[in-house]
């Protein structure tokens, strides 16, 4: 393994650092706010099913993603896992998949700021508010991890409050019993939902726990991360899981009016309007409103690492290559590519937010499917042998993830909306990554897979 020359990220973090910025990543209180309504909007009160669907989903990748970043955990995340497991033309086109996503993912939770700051402010121009909001947490990632790591905590806490008061409401007072939502899902009032649309609207909510493997993106500034990393990971999907399904649980089976509920411009105000006020809205919504700030500060640590290691790995031409490996003399952090991955996400903010939904619907999926394949092979092949971690019932979880992430394509597929638009975006990056790995990389032969100094295995 060739190593790298430039100044190595530092360590530390403790695995407790670690799980508080990827849970800030996953930002529950942003996927219950802003990923979850559409899920309610295209499945009903189906929603809980397709929800328990993708946390089952998520077990099965959790121990997939534990597994790779126990072998390999290092800051280009996804990417750095499949060139080493399957080869580096997969490797490459997982790169282009998750950085498109990430960069635009950015901008889709940061243009949730003005929605909740809209009860205090209404009159907020949102892809400026967005755009700021990504700004300031730029300047923010800048500065050392493990301060990072605290705030990041600090604002998680405020969040995880806000979902366990959205709980409390709606499992207080339910207005329709718990068997309602498992035997008869239905939309608007009367509609059974069908079996269709609960599981196209399972590719939201897998979206919307998306980022508890986001951990393996700070290996190289976590101490004794071959097994700290997976430990990160498992307890970051447990935590995830309970703080999304619970809430989603509770205004399901407490909203007054159903048809009400999803006919309402903002699904999660009317509800806790309706059972607690607008004073307890707008206090929530001012601490969701953080939640998102809180998550696009996690995000732009995560990005910033993997465009970190594509400079370390020379995948653009030298020039560029070398400013994104820089790493600040004081801080130890990856500067540069924090400032360009946060200028881009700034001007994504007033790009259409339907063709953002689009463009990052589906391209997590073909991320998955890939690292399943990456699994089953590292087991094959031995490139994954010296993971701390081994999953159990091997190779169960990855080839059920497999089947489980066909169905949600094949019911994308038959969405002429979204889904389909959205396979089709996917298809395009991947072929796009292949044909700048092909003429640009390959021909050069200047892509080259680095790690940290320190780096065994």
């Amino acid at each position: 393994m060739t190593t790298t020359t430039t100044p190595g990220l530092r360590r530390g973090l403790k695995v407790l650092g670690t799980l508080l910025i990827t849970l800030s990543a996953v930002t529950p209180a942003s996927s219950v706010f802003i990923i979850a309504p559409g899920v309610m909007g295209q499945a009903g009160t189906g929603a809980f099913l397709s929800f328990v669907l993708a946390a089952v989903v998520g077990v099965f990748m959790a121990f997939v993603y534990a597994e790779l970043a126990s072998a390999y955990p290092l800051s280009g995340g996804e990417y750095a896992v499949v060139a080493r497991t399957l080869g580096r033309l997969p490797g490459f086109v997982t790169l282009g998949l998750i950085l498109v996503t990430q960069l635009l993912i950015i901008a889709v939770i940061a243009l949730g700021v003005g929605t909740y700051l809209a009860v205090l402010f209404p009159n907020l121009n949102g892809p400026v508010v967005g755009a700021v909001t990504v700004l300031a947490a730029t300047v923010l990632a800048c500065f050392d991890v493990k301060l990072n790591a605290w705030v990041t905590g600090i604002f998680l806490a405020i969040e995880l409050v806000a979902l366990l008061v959205v709980s409390g409401l709606g499992l207080a007072q339910p207005a329709r019993p718990f068997t309602d939502l498992l035997a008869h899902p239905v939309i608007g009032d009367s509609v059974p939902a069908s079996v269709g649309l609960i599981g196209a609207a399972t590719a939201v909510a897998i979206f919307a726990y998306n980022g508890y493997g986001s951990a393996v993106y700070f290996g190289e500034e976590t101490h004794n991360p071959h097994r700290g990393i997976a430990r990160a990971i498992l307890w970051a999907l447990v935590i995830t899981v309970v703080a999304e399904l619970l809430p989603v649980t509770a205004v399901l089976l407490g909203a007054p009016s159903l048809p009400d509920l999803f006919g309402a411009n903002n699904m999660m105000s009317y509800f806790i309007t309706a059972r607690a006020g607008s004073g307890v809205n707008t206090a929530i919504s001012l601490a969701v409103a953080l939640a998102i700030l809180n998550a696009v500060l996690a995000i732009i640590l995560i990005t910033s690492r993997m465009v970190f290691s594509t400079g370390r790995d020379t995948a653009w031409p030298r020039v560029a290559s070398r400013a994104l490996a820089t790493i600040h003399p004081r801080f130890g952090t990856p500067w540069i590519a924090t400032l360009v991955v946060g200028v881009v996400g700034a001007v994504f903010c007033f790009v259409d937010e339907q063709f953002l939904l689009v463009v990052t619907g589906t391209t997590i999926v073909a991320v998955y499917a890939l690292l399943c394949l990456g699994v089953i092979s590292g087991r094959r092949n031995g490139s994954t042998a010296h993971a701390a971690y081994r999953m159990p019932l091997f190779p169960v979880a990855p080839v059920l993830a497999l089947v489980a992430l066909g169905y949600v394509v094949y019911e994308n597929a038959l969405d002429p909306n979204t889904g389909r638009p959205s396979l089709y975006v996917t298809v395009g990056i991947a072929v796009a990554s292949v044909l700048y790995y092909v003429f640009v990389l390959r021909r050069k032969g200047n892509w080259e897979l680095h790690g940290p100094a320190d780096e065994t295995g």
